[in-house]
């Protein structure tokens, strides 16, 4: 195991490499000069003192503009020296932001990163509470009455994207019935500390939890009830309500853990992929996430700091996919990898 797990890291590494390479190069075809969006709020100044001309020069050789493609690259990674000194992505220095005006690229990044893992923990947490007992319920019950309607809802709210679901839960919750707040991350003008800060956090969260987990229902749900179907008609669950085990037993003891091999597979990989599917719900809330943030940046022109995310999303979808395959060893051993 240990052995596989190093031959897929390093395989991560290389992939990683190759895409951010692509990544670079893609940003760099965008005709944008760096060096003028630095000095943006300071031309008419050094204009005025004649100075522009030779701090926009002396500021091109120090971002090395003037050099090809590919060492640019390189200094970008921290793979070349700039000055003697390896300072890039690998050392930490995720760029400048120019819409902020600081090359602390990553404390940026640090409280928008939070608010995203938050709400998409608890997204997750409140999704896989629901789907997977609805989801068992509707196999066991197939073909009822129950099953149909749910089924019913389920493509009903998988078939409406997550944004027109936002925009309507927005009217009835925030604008109808005035129980949540329209946007924000905290009640205006609070002071709040604590305990407290916490729940008005979690107050202005609640209604992009609620779409968040509302749009994730009708699609996990029926995987969830597809895969112990296929479980539940398997050889070995006739065999156990041959021997007489109780109908609970063979349902959570038996079935379940036969249907957890696909569905390990749709948990990990949904979890990973709605840190990027909450950058719609984070920018209609107002919320103050990895999601908003990228979105700024693109429409600033803030190529450095989307780079930077886009390069978290490359290597959370990479480390995603090892981590499914390590699970499915968890959940069954036939898979499980020794070389």
């Amino acid at each position: 195991m240990l052995k596989y797990i190093l031959k897929r890291l390093v395989y991560i590494v290389i992939v990683a490499f190759i895409l951010s390479f692509f990544l670079y190069t893609i940003y760099n075809f965008i005709d944008i000069d760096y060096a003028a969006l630095r000095l943006q709020g300071q031309e008419v100044q050094l204009q005025k003192e004649g100075r522009y001309e030779e701090v926009y020069q002396a500021l091109r050789q120090k971002m090395r503009l003037d050099e090809p493609l590919p060492m640019r690259y390189l200094y970008w990674m921290g793979l070349a020296p700039i000055d003697g000194q390896f300072d890039g992505l690998l050392q930490g220095n995720f760029g400048y932001s120019y819409n902020y005006s600081t090359d602390d690229v990553l404390g940026l990044l640090k409280e928008p990163l939070k608010n995203t893992v938050f709400i998409n923990i608890f997204a997750t947490i409140l999704a896989l509470g629901i789907t997977i007992p609805l989801g068992i319920f509707c196999a066991v019950k197939k073909g009822s009455k129950r099953d149909t309607a749910v089924q019913v809802g389920t493509i009903v709210g998988y078939s409406i994207p997550s944004f027109i679901i936002a925009i309507l839960f927005i009217w009835l919750f925030a604008v109808q019935l005035k129980l949540f707040p329209v946007a924000g991350m905290s009640t205006p003008n609070s002071n709040f500390t604590g305990f407290r800060a916490f729940l008005d956090k979690l107050y202005y969260m609640a209604l992009p939890l609620i779409v968040m987990t509302f749009s994730s229902l009708g699609g996990m749900t029926r995987y969830v009830r597809s895969s112990m179907i296929e479980a539940l008609s398997m050889d070995c669950i006739r065999t156990a309500r041959a021997k007489g085990l109780k109908e609970k037993v063979v349902i959570y003891s038996h079935a379940w853990r036969n249907a957890l091999i696909p569905i390990v597979t749709l948990v990990i990989g949904w979890f990973l992929g709605i840190f990027s599917g909450s950058l719609i719900i984070e920018n209609m809330f107002g919320l103050n996430g990895l999601g908003k943030v990228y979105i700024t940046a693109l429409n600033t022109k803030d190529y450095e700091v989307a780079m930077a995310l886009q390069m978290f999303y490359v290597v959370l979808g990479l480390a995603g996919n090892l981590l499914i395959d390590l699970a499915y060893g968890l959940v069954d051993p036939r898979v499980r990898v020794n070389k």
